[in-house]
Formats: structure tokens, sequence, C-alpha cells
């Protein structure tokens, strides 16, 4: 059992560095105070290394990485990545991108941008698993919450639901993790299946 100076050892590296407490053991390099969830992610594939705005910096903007609808007889894995547009002010010409690991199919979006403010919440349009003879594509589309209340959509596809809004950044979104499932071959490929964002100081 750890012992007590232990344990006020790694509460300090938490507050200090921001080290994750989502089931992984890898170093966010920011500073950050919580992290958004939704419950309706999809259950395939594997969390990826976390990606965030540089110190400073927050993301105003967003693009998705979407694989148009390849027809009955071809498989479909719908959105594939998501991209963040970061800046230390809404709306400045000064833009860092930031993307957690993304899968290889499909194109990037034009991006989306809050009309003021930056990203505070978001929800995710998610496909239930369609059984065994069925196409999953898992995650199809995502919207966000603006800082001034304005919810901006990204341009994904129309399958499946949105499920329930995550909580609220007390300042605003500064980075992102994916959940990706891996090429599978023949198999039924479903890409990007969830996601949560970092809550920066």
């Amino acid at each position: 059992m750890p012992n007590t100076s232990s344990l006020i050892c790694w509460a300090l590296l938490f507050l200090v560095f921001g080290v994750s407490t989502v089931g992984s053991d890898r170093t966010v390099n920011r500073r950050y105070k919580s992290i958004l969830t939704v419950p309706n992610g999809g259950q395939w594939g594997e969390w990826q290394k976390p990606e965030m705005c540089p110190e400073g910096y927050f993301a105003y903007g967003f693009s998705l990485k979407v694989q148009k609808p390849q027809g009955k007889l071809r498989d479909d894995t719908a959105l594939n990545g998501i991209r963040l547009h970061c800046s230390q002010e809404p709306s400045a010409k000064k833009i860092q991108d930031v993307e957690s690991e993304s899968g290889r199919l499909g194109s990037w979006t034009t991006p989306v941008w809050c009309p003021r403010g930056f990203l505070t919440a978001f929800s995710l349009r998610v496909e239930s698993p369609q059984g065994y003879t069925g196409d999953d594509t898992a995650a199809n589309n995502i919207k966000f919450r603006c800082s001034e209340g304005h919810i901006v959509e990204g341009q994904g596809l129309r399958w499946g639901s949105y499920g329930a809004w995550s909580d609220t950044c007390s300042t605003a979104i500064c980075g992102l993790e994916t959940r990706l499932e891996n090429e599978r071959g023949v198999s039924d490929d479903t890409s990007l299946n969830d996601a949560r964002f970092y809550c920066c100081i």
C-alpha cells in the first residue's frame, strides 16, 4: 500500500503538471482543470495520445476528417478525425492546429468557428452497434457549445443520434484525445469511436 508521502507526491504532480487520470499513464504537457466526456461514445478501439494547444492558446474552431457514404456494398467509417484550431484570442490570425490520432480514410472539412468566444462543451453523434451483419460506423459528427452560448456543428454524417452534452469548461477547451479503431482489413471498420477534451487553466 502506498504511504502518505507518496500519495501527497502524486497529488502535487497532478495539480502542477496535469497528469492524466483517465486510465492512462501518459502525461499531458500542459496544466488542465478537467476532462470533458460523453456517455454515448463507441465501444471499439484504443485511446490515443492526447494533443494540447500551446500554452495560452484555446480552441475556437475545429475541422473533421470524414469519409463520405460508400454505398450499400462497401464499408463505411464516417468520422475519422478531429482537429482543433487554437489561438490566444478568438478570431486571431495566429492559429495553431492540434490533432490526436486520426484514421486514414476521408478528407478534412473546412473549419467551423465560434462566432465569438472559445469551445467549452461538446456532444457526439454516434451510431449504435448494427449487429453481426450490419455496417458499424460509431462516431459520425460532433457539435460544440461556444463560451458565448452559440452552438456550432461539424460537417459529418447523419447516421446515429446525438447524446447528452458534456460538462462545460469554466475556461475553454485546450486539447483532445480520440478513441480510434485501427483498420481491420476485410472486417467491418469504424475508425473514430469516441473523444474527450481538456479544459485548461
